[in-house]
């Protein structure tokens, strides 16, 4: 029995108003105490220990993540220059077949880049100037609504919905 719950008789003088057998003994009511605090100290003791073991282990896999983050980045990358260096180990190719193999590693590259959510940030002509994805390097006057883009001098690339470089633009002068 648990030394908190009370026992039959203590209930019964409890209900009559008597004292109880712990109230009578105060040796037995330190004792019932003591047992007690031992008790909350060992769960204590325990709960205390498995907050740090959770503390350790998100620590580690934290630590992990940092570490190879970029690996499936990598790992996405190594057919693009397996195509860049067996571009260079060939030097007699024709230009044609050279400007095909270009091509192809281009595309490699950018399904690497998709499926890491690297996207490509290249508005049209007449998209509306967003200072968040685009950065304007002149304004010249256009036959088209103000502020907005003219040409894409470079393309710019967002990580997840982050921007990674905004796209360089013409923008539209006001009329």
């Amino acid at each position: 029995m648990k030394p908190d719950t009370p026992l039959p008789e203590d209930a019964a003088n409890a209900a009559a108003g008597e004292p109880t057998a712990a109230e009578l003994n105060p040796e037995a009511k330190i004792a019932e105490l003591e047992g007690r605090l031992a008790e909350m100290s060992d769960a204590y003791l325990r709960a205390k220990a498995e907050v740090e073991n959770i503390r350790r282990r998100a620590d580690e896999d934290v630590a992990k993540a940092r570490k190879f983050a970029v690996e499936a980045f990598a790992e996405a990358m190594l057919p693009v220059m397996d195509s860049m260096e067996a571009a260079i180990a060939t030097p007699d190719a024709k230009v044609e077949t050279v400007l095909e193999g270009v091509h192809a590693t281009r595309r490699q590259l950018a399904s690497a880049l998709e499926r890491n959510r690297v996207v490509e940030i290249n508005p049209t002509a007449g998209t509306k100037f967003d200072p968040h994805q685009h950065q304007a390097i002149s304004v010249v006057p256009a036959q088209q609504e103000p502020n907005t883009v003219v040409a894409v001098l470079q393309k710019g690339f967002l990580i997840a919905d982050r921007v990674l470089r905004p796209a360089l633009v013409t923008v539209s002068a006001p009329k």
